[in-house]
């Protein structure tokens, strides 16, 4: 009844493009007959006019109203400016290309769904760089700068000069960001009215501007109002699982040699691991040999389950395990009894079984963990060793001691602290090493080029060249490769793709494959899908899947097939997975003396040329997953008429998009063409996501025998059931990653307008008695809340006057600040900063910082106006920078072992929101407190050091010269080395100690032993 429906009236998606088409493609044609009238320089005139009048409006509703209003004119200025281009030239990377394109009335629905901030899904072929055109154009008259995203620096080049003949013909700058330029040169590209450039560059400059510019000029982004992402699929969903990182070296010492020391180890482990799984899989083997001659029986059929479950989890590999499962009595035997074992709630059979392994691996979560098996194995005279000790008990026990002194109670503590620091990081390190040589696989992970392990991207098969793993794994696999092992970096800046494009007031995006995320596109980035009909019919064959039980007997018919094709003269495009399985699939061609080229991550860099040969008569490409793509595949002439571009899938991707990209490189714009894909029981599809469950039980009943294939379109529809799976999986890995994320986007979002402010603003000076005012505040409550009138109150001014002499340069005694405290009268006013202290505290507080008041006047009679501006902007950048990497590197820490609470029946991600509440308000007081302490250690010359240290008071003169690292008899001293006094406080800045235990919080206990509050003690 509804497929009825839908096709009398039509889907949503129909009835929309229909509606957009009725009403702004005869809008498009009325202007358009109208500006053939005009000749060039009057049609650049509109874009002048606009231009002037839209960019005056503030009001973003305002703005979206008129561009609305403005939309079919100007779609149709673009599509004018295009008919006029044709027959010229273009220089494009090196060539000179004709233009011939003109926006034809498919393409300009597609230009609305971008401008509505939608995603203009349109297959392969049909011009989506040609339709970014038409809503760029319009949008970029706000002068507030428009952004194309595309997916590398070539493509970013290309189109900018390709399409950029269009916009600098209607008067409108172009620029494009390239990885090499320099900050002066991307500030120049920024200003232009389009910009052009990759996901990660635009997120790179972001970072830097945000957290690393020490001045406004250093900044190059100009705000993010506009973008169009190509290729919106692979930008905002494959790659968002990796956020972008500036990193750099980690303050916390990482001792490398830890990796070469238990390589040799965990080489002994997995050897032995794979012994036990032989001995597993010969028992296997053997029973079902017995089932056969005696027929089944279920405590036989569960003993040969149990048996491959355990190889499973030890080496789900194995050959002689994939073997097992090709015959589908064996797959229902590992089912049956993997259900049987997860029946039990409190799963202590499953972990049993676990226990029969030295490790367990989970390659869904790409996890290996050691059992008790593994650990008296690593370790047999301490089996503790890998056991994290309970630091709680310990310093409890440490704590009720009485035999014990404050000062050994503390030493204990440390030394308990940095025994489980030490055993967690060699934990740490095992279970990395675990994962680099049971899960992460040479040319499919990643290759080593250069004596450098490189990642490889898995959605695109391109090497990822500068990027690492995260957390030690990157190290652990250069051990095991032999490499030389870099040292680990911590993170300086980071943000997910999510977090960064969501900072555009408008995002809006085009690719071929969207429709399978809708949801997702939806609830992440608030963007529908619509999908575009094409100019001409698709007239693609696309056959059915064909699944043999082997991987061996799937590759033969795969070279069948090839050998039938290339033959007829037809070319060919092989999709692979893996870039193992492309160098296996060029092996097998070669043996079979077929010419061929190879396009995966170790030969990027001929990229572009082989895909366009890919169209000639007769050739053979592999590629690795979509490198290539955004260039087409030119069919030769006569190609067409033999059948056109023949793809071949050698497996299914874990996305159905992937799979839908490669069939769409061939049958464009009505060209014939046709696609296959092959499969076998033993890809990591099927075996990892339960496709192979169903399939077995119907290859048993069609009684399907080696070398033989099964298809059927009931079968794709179950291969497809399982790639929902994953993508559905994956889909909660980046919701994940997101909400994480969300928690520390909104510390981005406060400390980056909080350094913001600072590089903007003339208001420096402010901030930092604002800061000098909420800390003195807290010192003084923090020391004196306790005190009153009758009482000793040594206790409380004395460390209070320690503090302030430590911090500020004032020379005030103890007698003074309880001489204010006694005398005060005045009441704090209601509201103020001040309310909620006692008359007391109060007048200590204005002792204190009238006097801070008086000698910062002294220094600025002491410098140069600008370099005083400067000095106070560079205390405040540089306490927010050191501080908000220490942080970071804390969070990742925290991110990594917040999970573990769900042991103890807690949310992770609640636990991770109220810890990272907590240091970032931490962070925020640490920020404050390194101000003022450094806020008069700056100087632009020694003589204003002088000069400042000459007006103070004896002993806080004194206590100034030492922190400059000078004598008290150089005070009136005159000399010219000024360079050398800073290089020794930047010397002394940079070898200021790092904190490697944990960081006490200010209303913690002291960890001295004293009882009372950190901040009211050692703080």
């Amino acid at each position: 009844m509804i497929g009825l429906i839908k096709r009398i009236f039509g889907t949503k998606n129909e009835r929309e493009v229909r509606r957009i088409s009725e009403t702004l493609v005869p809008a498009v044609y009325s202007h358009e007959a109208v500006l053939k009238g005009l000749t060039d320089e009057e049609l650049r005139d509109k874009t002048r006019a606009w231009k002037s009048q839209i960019s005056a409006i503030d009001d973003d509703k305002e703005l979206a109203a008129r561009l609305e209003e403005l939309m079919p004119e100007a779609f149709a200025v673009v599509k004018d400016a295009c008919r006029r281009l044709c027959g010229s030239n273009v220089h494009v990377r090196g060539h000179d290309l004709e233009w011939n394109m003109i926006p034809f009335d498919v393409q300009l629905v597609g230009g609305y769904a971008l401008h509505t901030r939608r995603i203009a899904e349109m297959a392969t072929g049909e011009g989506k760089t040609l339709v970014a055109t038409l809503p760029v154009y319009l949008n970029a008259l706000s002068d507030r700068g428009v952004h194309v995203v595309t997916v590398n620096d070539y493509l970013a080049a290309r189109d900018s000069e390709w399409m950029g003949a269009v916009y600098e013909f209607l008067g409108l700058t172009v620029g494009v960001i390239q990885h090499d330029q320099s900050p002066p040169k991307r500030r120049e590209m920024y200003a232009c009215d389009v910009t052009y450039g990759t996901n990660s560059e635009f997120g790179f400059d972001y970072l830097r501007d945000n957290g690393m510019a020490q001045t406004a000029e250093e900044q190059v982004q100009r705000g993010h109002y506009f973008a169009i992402v190509d290729e919106v699929d692979s930008i905002l969903i494959d790659e968002a699982r990796t956020p972008l990182i500036i990193s750099g070296p980690t303050m916390v010492k990482q001792d490398q040699r830890l990796y070469s020391e238990l390589k040799p180890k965990i080489q002994a482990i997995v050897r032995k691991q794979r012994e036990l799984c032989d001995g597993y899989l010969r028992d296997a083997e053997k029973l079902c040999a017995q089932a056969k001659e005696n027929g089944n029986n279920s405590d036989l059929d569960f003993e040969i389950g149990i048996l491959m479950y355990r190889a499973q989890m030890g080496q789900p590999k194995h050959p002689s395990l994939l073997k097992l499962k090709t015959n589908p009595d064996n797959l229902r035997r590992l089912n049956d009894s993997e259900m049987e074992l997860h029946k039990d709630q409190t799963k202590k059979e499953l972990y049993a079984q676990k226990e029969f392994l030295f490790f367990a691996m989970d390659e869904k979560s790409h996890d290996a963990d050691l059992s008790e098996k593994g650990r008296d194995f690593l370790s047999p005279n301490d089996p503790e060793a890998f056991m994290m000790p309970d630091v709680v008990t310990a310093h409890h026990e440490i704590d009720v001691n009485e035999d014990l002194t404050p000062q050994e109670r503390l030493a204990e503590k440390q030394r308990v602290q940095a025994e489980s620091e030490e055993r967690s990081e060699r934990i740490h390190v095992t279970s990395q090493l675990l994962k680099a040589y049971c899960i992460y696989e040479r040319d499919q992970q990643y290759i080593v080029a250069d004596n450098k392990v490189v990642i490889v991207d898995e959605h695109t098969g391109r090497a990822m060249e500068g990027r690492r793993w995260s957390d030690g794994l990157h190290q652990a696999v250069e051990a095991k490769e032999g490499v030389r092992i870099e040292a680990e970096t911590q993170t300086y800046a980071t943000i997910t793709i999510q977090n960064y494009f969501r900072l555009y007031l408008k995002l809006a995006g085009m690719t071929g494959t969207a429709e399978t995320e809708a949801n997702e596109f939806l609830d992440i980035y608030n963007m529908g899908v619509l999908v575009i009909p094409t100019d001409q019919v698709c007239v693609r064959d696309d056959r059915n899947d064909s699944i043999y039980l082997s991987t061996k007997e799937k590759y033969q018919a795969v070279i069948d097939e090839v050998k039938k094709i290339h033959g007829e003269g037809r070319p060919i495009l092989v999709g692979t997975v893996a870039v193992e399985t492309s160098e296996h699939m060029a092996s097998l061609l070669k043996k079979e003396h077929i010419p061929h080229s190879v396009l995966n991550a170790k030969y990027h860099a001929q990229e572009a040329e082989i895909v366009a040969r890919a169209g000639q008569r007769g050739t053979v490409t592999i590629a690795t997953n979509m490198a290539g793509r955004g260039t087409d595949i030119k069919l030769a002439e006569g190609i067409p008429g033999i059948g056109g571009l023949h793809v071949l899938g050698t497996e299914r991707h874990e996305s159905r998009r992937i799979d839908r990209q490669l069939r769409g490189r061939c049958a464009r714009q009505g060209d014939p063409g046709s696609s296959h894909f092959f499969l076998s029981l033993e890809d990591d599809l099927m075996r990892l996501y339960g496709a192979s469950d169903k399939m077995g039980g119907w290859l048993e009943k069609l009684g399907m025998e080696e070398g033989e294939e099964i298809s059927h379109p009931m079968l794709n529809r179950s291969i497809g059931t399982a790639q929902k799976r994953v993508e559905q999986h994956h889909y909660q890995t980046r919701r994940r990653t997101l909400e994480y994320d969300d928690v520390m986007n909104k510390q981005r979002e406060e400390l980056y307008g909080f350094r913001n402010r600072v590089l903007h603003g003339d208001d420096t000076r402010d901030i930092i008695f604002d800061i000098i005012e909420e800390v003195t505040i807290e010192r003084v409550e923090g020391h004196l809340s306790q005190i009153d009138d009758t009482e000793d109150t040594d206790g409380g001014f004395r460390p209070l006057d320690e503090w302030v002499n430590l911090t500020y340069p004032v020379g005030l005694d103890q007698a003074e600040l309880e001489k204010a405290y006694h005398e005060g009268t005045e009441e704090p006013s209601t509201g103020s900063m001040y309310d909620g202290l006692t008359a007391g505290q109060f007048a200590v507080c204005r002792r204190i910082i009238d006097a801070v008041h008086l000698v910062y006047e002294i220094k600025i009679a002491a410098e140069d106006t600008d370099s005083l501006a400067q000095g106070e902007r560079y205390t405040v950048l540089t306490a927010v920078d050191r501080l908000w990497r220490d942080h970071l590197y804390a969070m990742d820490g925290l991110r990594q072992s917040v999970h573990l609470r769900a042991y103890g029946q807690k949310d992770p991600l609640v636990e991770y929101k109220t810890e990272a509440r907590d240091m970032f308000e931490e962070l925020m007081v640490h920020i404050k407190e390194e101000v003022c302490k450094n806020v008069f250690l700056t100087a632009s010359s020694l003589e204003a050091v002088q000069h400042f240290l000459r007006s103070l008071p004896t002993q806080a003169s004194h206590q100034m010269a030492s922190a400059f690292g000078l004598d008290a008899s150089m005070i009136n001293a005159s000399s010219d080395v000024v360079s050398e006094v800073n290089s020794e406080v930047s010397a002394e800045q940079k070898a200021r100690p790092v904190r490697s235990g944990p960081r006490v919080g200010r209303n913690d206990s002291c960890p001295c032993g004293s009882g009372k509050k950190y901040k009211k003690c050692c703080g």
